[in-house]
This record gives C-alpha cells, sequence and structure tokens, in this order.
C-alpha cells in the first residue's frame, strides 16, 4: 500500500474516531433524560401574584402570518390589565400596513398593544427586540416569533414558575403546525423534537446549561439587563444572551409538556437558510463566551457540555472532509484491505454514523407520541438530510471563525397548517451552493461502485446516505430556484 493511501486511511479512520466522540455525546445525553426523566413535569408554585408581563412579537415582511400571531397573542388569558403587547414591526413591505390596522382595530376592543415601526433594522431582531424593552411595562416579557401560534393558556401556564425569584427564563417546547406537509417538514420535526426532549431537558434537569430558542418562551426583565442586554454580535442573540445570563447565575428552566404550535419551513433553500444562521451563530457564540465559560467556575461537567453544545457544529467539517476521502478510501478498501481491517472500519461506520444517530432520534420519537413506531420511516431520509447539509452548514462555520458578520436572513413563513396548498409570497434566495452540493452527490457516486463489488455492504450503505443527501439537498434547491423565477417572470 503506497504512503498516500495509508495517509487517506489514516484520516478517514481519525476523523471517523472524533465523529464517534460527538456520537457517544449523545448517548451521554439520552443517559441523562433517563436519570432525570421523574422531574418531567413540574407544579409551578402555589402563588397569588399577577407581575406585568409584556409580549414582543418581532416582524420583518410577515405579510402571510402577522395576523395569525397578533390575534393570537391578543387571546392570550391573564390578569386583566396585567398584559401588554409590542409588535416590533421592522417591515419595508406592505406588512407594515396590514400590522397597523390590526392593532388599531385591536386597541378599540380595549387590548394594550402598540405598534413599534424602526426605519432600520440596526442589529436585527436582537436590535428590536432591545429597542421594545425600552419602552416596554412588562417586569416578565416573552417572546413569539411571526410563525407560531400560542394557546391561550401560554401564560397560565409558565409566569407562575417566576415565583422563584432565582428563575431568569422559562422555556417551552415547539409544537409542529405543518409536520404533515411533505418529507422535509417531517424529517424538521424530528430534528426539533430530539433537541427539545434530548437536549433541552438532560441539560436543564442535570444542572448544566440550555438556552432560550428565540420564541416561545418568557424571561425575567431584570435577567436581561443584568446579563449585558440583547446584543447583535452574533447571528445568535438568543444563544448568547443565554449564556451570559446562565454565567451570571440565573436559573433557566424548560417546559417540556407546554407546547407552543409553530410552522416549519417548506422548502429546502428556506431551510438551509435557517440552518446556516444557527451554524453560524453558535460558532460566534463559542468564539465570544467558551474563554469566559472555562475561566468560570462553574462545575466541569458544566464547561464540558457546554463545549460540546456550541461546538456541534464543527462536525459538518469532519462529515464534509469524511465525503471528499470517500471514492479514495473505498477504491483503497477494494485492493488492498483484508477481512478483519475492511470489519473494524465497518464497526466504526456503524458507531460513528448511524448507531447513535438512529437512537437519538427513535427514542425522541417513542418519548412523544404513542404510535412513535410509524414515524421511524422517516429516519433514513433525516440521515441524509444531515449529512446533505454539511456543504451549507460547514460554510457557516468558515464565515464564523473568518470573523465575516453576515446578515439576519429570516426564515419566510407561508401560513401552512397541515397539508393544505398556499401561494409563496415569500421565497429564500438560492445560491452558487447548489452546484457544489450536486457535484458533491456525483463525487460520491464515485465511491459506490468500489464497495458495491468489494461487498463491503454498510460502507455501500453509507455512500448511498452521502450520495442521496447531496442528491437531494442541492437538486430540491435548484427546482425550488427554477420555479421560483419562473413566478417572477409570470
Amino acid at each position: 500500500m503506497a504512503s498516500w493511501q495509508v495517509a487517506a486511511l489514516g484520516a478517514y479512520l481519525t476523523i471517523l474516531g472524533l465523529l464517534s466522540i460527538y456520537g457517544l455525546h449523545r448517548y451521554h445525553l439520552i443517559w441523562l433524560y433517563y436519570r432525570h426523566r421523574r422531574r418531567r413535569e413540574l407544579s409551578p408554585p402555589e402563588t397569588t401574584s399577577t407581575p406585568r408581563v409584556t409580549v414582543q412579537l418581532p416582524l420583518f415582511n410577515e405579510a402571510c402570518v402577522a395576523e395569525r400571531l397578533i390575534d393570537a397573542v391578543a387571546a392570550l388569558r391573564y390578569a386583566p390589565g396585567r398584559l401588554e403587547i409590542q409588535v416590533l414591526d421592522d417591515s419595508t413591505d406592505d406588512t407594515r400596513d396590514l400590522v397597523a390596522r390590526k392593532v388599531a382595530e385591536l386597541r378599540a376592543t380595549g387590548v394594550d398593544i402598540v405598534h413599534l415601526h424602526r426605519e432600520n433594522r440596526l442589529g436585527f431582531k436582537a436590535g428590536a427586540l432591545e429597542a421594545g424593552l425600552a419602552q416596554a411595562s412588562g417586569e416578565l416579557i416573552a417572546v413569539f416569533d411571526a410563525d407560531f401560534v400560542p394557546e391561550s393558556d401560554f401564560l397560565l401556564a409558565t409566569v407562575p414558575f417566576f415565583e422563584n425569584a432565582d428563575i431568569g427564563m422559562v422555556q417551552t417546547r415547539w409544537g409542529h403546525l405543518n409536520a404533515p406537509f411533505s418529507l422535509l417538514t417531517r424529517v424538521q420535526a424530528m430534528l426539533l423534537d430530539a433537541h427539545f426532549i434530548f437536549e433541552h431537558f438532560p441539560r436543564n434537569r442535570g444542572g448544566r446549561f440550555f438556552n432560550f430558542n428565540g420564541t416561545a418562551g418568557v424571561w425575567r426583565r431584570r435577567c436581561i439587563e443584568e446579563s449585558g442586554g440583547w446584543q447583535h454580535d452574533t447571528l445568535t442573540e438568543d444563544l448568547d444572551l443565554s449564556y451570559r445570563a446562565q454565567l451570571q447565575g440565573w436559573r433557566f428552566l424548560f417546559l417540556p409538556d407546554v407546547v407552543a404550535p409553530a410552522e416549519l419551513p417548506i422548502d429546502m433553500a428556506a431551510f438551509k437558510s435557517q440552518q446556516h444562521r444557527w451554524a453560524k451563530g453558535s460558532v460566534q457564540t463559542a468564539m465570544k463566551l467558551l474563554p469566559k465559560i472555562w475561566a468560570s467556575e462553574h462545575p466541569l461537567r458544566v464547561k464540558l457540555e457546554a463545549t460540546f453544545h456550541l461546538s456541534a457544529n464543527f462536525a459538518y467539517l469532519l462529515v464534509l472532509l469524511l465525503c471528499l476521502l470517500m471514492p479514495l478510501v473505498s477504491k483503497i478498501r477494494l485492493e488492498h484491505a483484508t477481512g478483519w481491517v475492511s470489519a473494524g472500519i465497518d464497526v466504526s461506520i456503524a458507531i460513528a454514523a448511524f448507531a447513535s444517530v438512529l437512537f437519538f432520534y427513535s427514542l425522541s420519537q417513542s418519548v412523544l407520541y404513542p404510535r412513535w413506531w410509524a414515524r421511524l420511516i422517516y429516519l433514513p431520509a433525516l440521515l441524509c438530510i444531515g449529512v446533505g447539509l454539511s456543504i451549507n452548514n460547514a460554510r457557516a462555520v468558515f464565515e464564523a471563525l473568518s470573523r465575516k458578520q453576515g446578515h439576519f436572513v429570516r426564515t419566510p413563513k407561508h401560513h401552512v397548517v397541515g397539508r393544505q396548498a398556499f401561494s409563496p409570497r415569500y421565497r429564500a434566495r438560492t445560491s452558487w451552493q447548489i452546484a457544489l452540493e450536486l457535484t458533491m452527490a456525483a463525487w460520491c457516486g464515485m465511491a459506490l461502485a468500489p464497495a458495491i463489488r468489494g461487498h463491503y455492504w454498510l460502507l455501500a450503505a453509507f455512500v448511498s446516505i452521502f450520495l442521496v443527501g447531496f442528491a437531494w439537498v442541492g437538486g430540491k434547491s435548484a427546482i425550488e430556484g427554477v420555479r421560483s423565477r419562473a413566478l417572477a417572470t409570470a
């Protein structure tokens, strides 16, 4: 075996080993969940106090869903005279007029609601929240993004927990208004379910840091202010403030049984844009706060979990490198590998790429749904989408590392519930990245034939996931781009 072949195979196995560490971390989170699962349901403290609440609704060009959100928030049940609603509107299209009419209509019926419009987007969402906070009268601050439709008892289920003076934020679980819409939305629902059940819950109940998700949560105003307020030097202002607050000693609480329904992105471009923002923002937050976390007096277990949490998107770089090596390694194995070497590599693949992911997402469905087994048919698609996003999210990581700030690109919403048809008013932009994704699918295809010829069936399955993932993400993005241009010129 030539030296370059040894180097390629060694690099491949090293990457698999590093990915296995993230896989083992998933097992650790599952273990934490089952260790603390009896603490799932919490009863709020008995209280007769009704702190004043300000509900903030940050909007930017949300004509399809703005009225739905405002109506839902106006219907929230709470003590009379103790609820204020701020519509924080940075819109540049007719959303502004639509919101103005809706707010005027509700004010005429006695609802305490104001429409605060900014002429610029300074600081993007973080800037809007900070500007609204300066005019807010509430002791508690609830936030809902445009795609949410909170239940009327949301505040009744969350506010009582602030009777404990050290509680700085309460986060609820996201529901999914349009999960059945497509395969893409079903996969997104599974990803988010696992995030809340096997990341938020074990971190919170296990005494680790976890984060506000930017929406469907309630903050104590004093917690925001004492932690430095909303800052816009990262694209994930929610994650940034969450870690700063917990470093200050504030305690957070996750309520898995309080669900706030929301709309999932329905097209690939919008989903990729959302994931890019989250990935880039988390790396920016890691660069900003990990030194402070490790310099703090918090226990080692807290520091380690924070490191895994904030660095998780670096795994996309490893996946991309693995993909680049695949055709070379597949050919090398066909020409040189002995039986026991091949078996060892395949076992490593199973541990690093299959088992922990399948276990993680399967168990999350079993925790939440009675007929959870029926949902497992979407697991192959989940694996493919995770791999297919690696170019998109690796680019986000590189941008964060190069300190390229970029813009806060909002995710288009369409007022879609269930599987109903829709008229796409807003579309996320497509990019040159599509060509790279399709090229990567073809590159992975070069690794498939040698794996099949050598009867390395687990490797062939592994390669197929990469091939299908890149083809799906790139192909669907390309089709959506063609349709969008056709609609624009129609």
